[in-house]
């Protein structure tokens, strides 16, 4: 499913285009025992009690393709007989009015599902008449010709309220509050069938998680039967792991930047595009070789793809690219840059010391202080000797910062204090 698709599942969730016929739940204790069971047609909830539970079902389909929501298929031994996409066939035709494949469900997801406190499990079933669309892209609700119909299933945490004061209007005094049992947005939950093309694709489904590091393999093995896809945190993973097989002791600043604007350049232009930007064996060498690696490091690049990710595995560009940040790092310094900005931050040997030098203006801002980058001589002329931070209009010369007492040394890294400067 791709996010426009998503999306279509998504506004169904409101009072006006509600297509869920009915919903049950199941509240769980930490010691895995069944405490409560709920079924009931949909429509007849409260209206605000309804409203509460249309939040919880757009969360589970919330986040981005391939990080919290992920695309998966069913093995062929899984649609056969007693597989689990059998199961949930059976269970989505039931329209949810067969407690015995209920209670097998609750018990396969209490067996498998890995939670310290008390959880809630909804399911819903909900039928969809998919409107048919006209040659200018609009929907046309009076012309369909399928239904789409569908489980959907979110688990949600359930907490104790915070202890605290609360007023009581009947008795007009302050006293205890009373502390409830909350349900919780969303931990981990799935769409069956998965809604691909704007239709049923019985061998596809669409899970959800709300940590992008904790898939629960268990959960997706047993309980779904389908192919877990490599997370977004062991995508990122495995790229970093590329790069420094690929590059070795001939990685320096000047590639890594590359290879971060080639990538964020990317993503920018496919930002329109509904399907997630994927990223294979092919492309990524592409992006290699265009960010400057060099020939004889891309010798073993294939080999070190295959280690580091999988011969056949394709990685979602937004994934691995930091989109958001640009950092740069040592014991001492960090250095958070504008990631569309990252040409600001050079690197120079400037009296024979490697050095990170930083683009400014005339003032910058010192734990909240505005001042001047450099004081201003008598003469109101600068003179600096060759390779000084002040000639080129640069803050961090490591080898003026000790002597002139500058503020704004990105080059100098022996003192005791961190730092931090971000453009």
């Amino acid at each position: 499913m791709n996010k426009k698709e998503v999306l279509e599942i998504r506004k169904q969730f409101t009072p006006a285009n509600c297509a869920i016929t009915r919903i049950c739940g199941c509240y769980v204790d930490h010691e895995k025992n069944k405490q409560m069971e709920t079924k009931e047609a949909f429509l007849s909830l409260p209206e605000e009690e309804a409203f509460k539970y249309f939040d919880i079902f757009k969360k589970t389909l919330s986040g981005g393709i391939g990080r919290n929501m992920l695309n998966m298929e069913f093995p062929l031994d899984q649609e056969m007989p007693g597989g689990t996409q059998e199961f949930l066939m059976k269970l989505k035709n039931s329209k949810l009015e067969d407690d015995m494949l209920l209670e097998e469900f609750y018990d396969k997801i209490i067996e498998n599902y890995i939670y310290e406190g008390n959880y809630y499990i909804i399911l819903i079933h909900a039928m969809y008449d998919i409107p048919g669309k006209a040659s200018d892209n609009l929907e046309m609700y009076d012309s369909s010709d399928y239904v789409y119909e569908y489980l959907m299933c979110s688990i949600c945490p359930v907490t104790l309220s915070k202890a605290g004061l609360s007023y009581n209007a009947e008795d007009n005094r302050i006293q205890d509050r009373i502390r409830d049992w909350i349900v919780e947005m969303p931990d981990k939950g799935f769409l069956f069938p998965a809604f691909n093309d704007r239709n049923t694709d019985l061998h596809g489904i669409l899970y959800y998680t709300k940590k992008t590091q904790d898939l629960q393999p268990e959960l997706i093995d047993q309980v779904l039967g389908a192919r877990s896809p490599m997370s977004a945190d062991t995508q990122k993973e495995a790229f970093q792991l590329l790069i420094e097989d690929t590059l070795g002791e001939d990685g320096d600043y000047e590639i890594i930047r590359n290879i971060h604007d080639t990538l964020n350049d990317m993503i920018a232009e496919h930002k329109e595009e509904p399907e997630p930007l994927e990223l294979d064996k092919t492309d990524m060498k592409k992006v290699f070789e265009n960010s400057g690696v060099p020939s004889e490091n891309m010798e073993l690049f294939e080999q070190n793809y295959d280690a580091a990710a999988g011969e056949k595995t394709s990685l979602l560009a937004e994934n691995i690219a930091e989109t958001r940040k640009f950092n740069i790092e040592t014991p001492d310094v960090v250095i958070k840059v504008n990631p569309d900005r990252a040409d600001l931050v050079e690197t120079r040997v400037i009296d024979g010391r490697q050095c990170l030098v930083i683009a400014v203006d005339d003032h910058i801002e010192v734990n909240g202080i505005n001042v001047r980058t450099i004081k201003r001589p008598a003469n109101g002329e600068y003179n600096g000797s060759a390779g000084s931070a002040e000639e080129d209009g640069y803050a961090g010369s490591a080898g003026s910062a000790e002597e002139g007492g500058y503020a704004g040394s990105v080059g100098n890294l022996e003192h005791d204090g961190s730092a931090e400067a971000e453009a």
